[in-house]
């Protein structure tokens, strides 16, 4: 199965059902799957051939997934780029990728003319919205083309998606992946993650990241209706779930607290929502209790990498808030494998951990990347032994169940003994007037690192310092407990919700010899 096909087969089966709703705009399965093939044929018409890479630069919005759906027809690699980054980063990425083509939105046009400029090869551009720069309009270049479908062959290894890491922990990489990984993790997330031809999905993380993009696709491959948003805003969503009867939602942990905290949660019904999957990061346990308070059990959690789309989930039924301390305790972890998938926990010996050790995450999926673009040097190790290295930190129960302490270069080395932010933030959200926390190592003359905490507190609590401290002593080895705690406003967030420690770590060793990611 390749990606083509899931479109195709929606068209066939549910021509005059919504597969958009955008900004009260609905767009049918059909005329989707037209408006896709006359942008796959004009790219081809222009000289785009088999393989070659298309950027797309734009907000959420229909023609982005117009863009991915016509690339997927014709053969073409989308390069789905973070307008987050840099100019400098994008145009690193172009020069890395050299894509053919650019379709770019007038909201990032400014951005769009920094890339023309200094990334050469690009022969074709589109705009949306917009002409500036020289682009077709992307309606007339529509308007100009054929509706049928692409005349090409497509393979399911070919690669359908160039997705750049956030470099977080270095210099972006390019994740190839394949259409038979995408397609394939589409039907784990369809099948494992309870998906139904009846739902309307909505999806408001960036196109730009694997996770929005999957999460569409695994309730897309049955013919759902997508619900798209260009922005998180917490009473929009809230208004969307009532206005467009909404049963499924893809949010990070940080976008459900906001619902929580909104004051218009109860303002409109959600009673149709069935579903609501959650990633990017692990969410608190104190609040997913509050969670499954306001929507119900209908939480999953699902665990993958951009390299490894899917690896493990947390079903509704193993959100389980009482009882047995064992099974309590697996609100914490990210779940059992998905079915295909395998995990393996190694210490640093390369042996496999023992239940309850912690090791490095490997896996092997059916949605395995093929390899990082150019960049054979980085894609050896990753991918050594027919396993993916994934970097994360963890440990399994008896149950396989996969607990994620932190990521290696996370790992805070303390007088020798290794300390995981996730134990110690878990700590510190335990207090009850602790919102969020972030845990980093800082330089420290005598023990080579310490623990540093950064603390948001909840409105009208004003806890001192010592006293979070005391507390996470009183619940982890007094080794571990924060050095230090800062209460700040708000935490540095990447585009996927993850808080950014390496903007934390920053200030700390931009002037030490020896620096971490």
């Amino acid at each position: 199965m390749n990606l083509r096909d899931i479109i195709f087969r929606n068209a066939q089966l549910y021509p005059d059902k919504d597969a958009i709703v955008f900004a009260g705009r609905g767009l049918t399965f059909r005329d989707y799957t037209s408006r896709a093939c006359r942008l796959g044929n004009a790219l081809l018409a222009s000289g785009l051939k088999h393989q070659d890479r298309v950027a797309i630069l734009a907000p959420n919005c229909p023609e982005y997934l117009e863009a991915f759906a016509a690339c997927e027809s014709a053969g073409l690699i989308v390069v789905n780029i973070n307008y987050r980054l840099s100019a400098k980063e994008l145009i690193e990425i172009c020069r890395d990728c050299e894509p053919k083509a650019l379709i770019f939105h007038q909201q990032y046009a400014e951005l769009a003319g920094e890339l023309l400029k200094a990334a050469a090869g690009i022969e074709t551009v589109i705009g949306i919205q917009t002409t500036m720069h020289g682009a077709r309009a992307y309606e007339e270049v529509l308007a100009g083309s054929s509706s049928e479908p692409p005349p090409v062959a497509i393979d399911d290894e070919d690669i359908a998606y160039l997705i750049y890491t956030s470099g977080t922990t270095g210099r972006p990489k390019g994740v190839m992946l394949s259409h038979r990984a995408i397609a394939e993790s589409a039907r784990s997330i369809s099948h494992d993650g309870g998906a139904m031809t009846s739902d309307v999905m909505l999806i408001v993380m960036p196109l730009f990241h694997i996770g929005g993009r999957i999460e569409m696709l695994g309730f897309n491959i049955l013919g759902a209706t997508t619900v798209l948003h260009s922005a998180f805003d917490a009473s929009e969503i809230l208004r969307s779930f009532e206005m467009h009867n909404v049963t499924a939602a893809h949010l990070a942990p940080i976008m459900v607290q906001r619902l929580l905290e909104s004051p218009d949660l109860q303002n409109y019904r959600r009673d149709r929502l069935r579903c609501i999957h959650y990633a990017s990061a692990p969410m608190p346990a104190p609040v997913l209790r509050r969670a499954i308070a306001a929507f119900g059990p209908i939480l999953t959690q699902i665990y993958g990498l951009t390299e490894c789309i899917v690896v493990s989930l947390l079903t509704p039924a193993q959100h389980i808030l009482d009882g047995d301390e064992r099974v309590v305790r697996r609100l914490s972890s990210a779940g059992q494998p998905f079915l295909g998938c395998t995990v393996r926990i190694v210490t640093a010996d390369g042996n496999d951990a023992q239940s309850g050790e912690i090791g490095e995450i490997l896996v092997r999926s059916p949605g395995l990347m093929t390899g990082y673009w150019n960049n054979h040097t980085a894609t050896v190790p990753t991918l050594r032994g027919g396993w993916m290295h994934t970097g994360d930190l963890g440990y399994a129960d008896e149950d396989r169940f996969i607990f994620i302490v932190d990521r290696k270069k996370d790992m805070i080395i303390s007088g020798g003994e290794n300390i995981y932010s996730w134990e110690v933030e878990e700590a510190l959200r335990s207090h009850p007037d602790v919102a969020e926390a972030a845990v980093i190592g800082v330089p420290d003359d005598e023990w080579g690192e310490s623990v540093k905490a950064f603390v948001v507190v909840r409105p009208g609590a004003k806890p001192l310092a010592e006293a979070l401290i005391a507390h996470c002593r009183s619940r982890i080895a007094s080794y571990k407990k924060p050095r230090t705690v800062e209460f700040v406003e708000v935490l540095p967030r990447l585009f996927n919700g993850k808080i950014d420690k390496k903007a934390l770590r920053a200030p700390y060793w931009s002037a030490q010899n020896r620096q971490v990611a």
